[in-house]
């Protein structure tokens, strides 16, 4: 089974092109902390990994992400091989993206958190996490970070 399942934080902004049929192609690389500290205990140390993303996904990344930003990505690892100019077998390792999420992050501007469903390049219909179809800004209330009532 190839799944990868990956989130980060958009090292450039996402690089969109298109393909000669006109398909759409994004590529862009995020740096995805790791889970453990160096030896000497300092900085969390981070992996850089290449994303590629196609059609209405590709246009989705270009249209709202960019640098800085956090972003989780469901796809397959994807290695790919070629032969440079001097001949020599080469080797580039990257992640086909499918799906992409925004992680709900606060917002630049403050005043809520962004958490809209993901987008599915595999048209899937969309995700209703409650059963009971769309659900609007109003059905949620914004709490205050001290609220003692709440059982978690």
């Amino acid at each position: 089974m190839n799944h990868v399942v990956l989130m980060g934080r958009m090292v450039r902004d996402p690089e969109l092109r298109h393909t000669q049929s006109g398909h759409a192609v994004v590529s862009f690389r995020i740096a995805v902390d790791r889970r453990f500290s160096g030896k000497d205990g300092g900085d969390r140390q981070a992996d850089f990994i290449d994303i590629v993303a196609w059609r209405q996904t590709a246009e989705f990344i270009s249209k709202y992400f960019h640098k800085g930003r956090m972003i989780a990505v469901h796809g397959s690892l994807q290695v790919r091989e070629w032969t440079d100019k001097e001949g020599n077998k080469r080797w580039s390792t990257e992640v086909q993206a499918d799906q992409a999420y925004f992680t709900g992050e606060k917002r630049e501007g403050g005043g809520g958190y962004n958490s809209p469903p993901p987008f599915d390049d595999r048209d899937a219909p969309p995700i209703d996490a409650g059963g009971t179809g769309s659900v609007s800004g109003s059905d949620f209330a914004e709490l205050d970070e001290d609220d003692g009532e709440l059982p978690f």
